[in-house]
C-alpha cells in the first residue's frame, strides 16, 4: 500500500493530533508562536503527495485537532512544499502563483498565516530538513 493510499483510507481525526503535537513542540520551543489573529480559527491542511489531510485550530493559545470539513481555511501542497514554506526558503505568494500551493476559504485567514509564517525566525534543523527534501 502506497503512503498516498494510506492517506486516502486514514480519517483525518486520526491524522490531525500527530500533526499538532508536533506544532505544540514547535510552540513550546518558542520557534511557532501562534497570533492572536488565529484564536479560535481553523485551518485544513493536506499534503496533495502523499494524500493525507490535516485539522486544526488554535485555542487558548494552543494548537488543537479540528475538523477538516468545517475548517475555515484549507491549504493544499506537497510535503516538499509545506517543508520548503516552514523553512522559509520559498514563501506562500511564489508557491501559490506557481500553482504548488491551493488556498480555499476565508481569505483574511490565509494573509493571516502567510504573513504569521513569513515573520517566523527558523531554526538551523528546519532549513536542513527543508533542503534534503526540496526537488529545488
Amino acid at each position: 500500500m502506497s503512503v498516498a493510499t494510506f492517506g486516502a483510507v486514514v480519517p483525518p481525526a486520526l491524522l490531525s493530533p500527530p500533526l499538532c503535537a508536533v506544532l505544540e513542540l514547535a510552540r513550546l520551543g518558542r520557534w511557532l508562536q501562534p497570533p492572536a489573529e488565529l484564536e479560535g480559527r481553523s485551518v485544513a491542511l493536506t499534503l496533495t503527495d502523499l494524500g493525507l489531510r490535516h485539522g486544526l485550530c488554535c485555542r487558548g493559545g494552543r494548537f488543537r485537532p479540528h475538523g477538516v470539513a468545517d475548517a475555515e481555511l484549507s491549504l493544499s501542497a506537497s510535503l516538499a512544499d509545506v517543508l520548503l514554506l516552514l523553512a522559509g526558503q520559498v514563501d506562500a505568494d511564489t508557491l501559490f502563483f506557481q500553482r504548488r500551493l491551493a488556498i480555499a476559504g476565508d481569505t483574511e485567514l490565509g494573509l493571516v498565516v502567510k504573513n504569521w509564517l513569513d515573520a517566523q525566525e527558523r531554526p538551523a534543523w528546519l532549513t536542513r530538513l527543508a533542503a534534503r527534501w526540496s526537488p529545488m
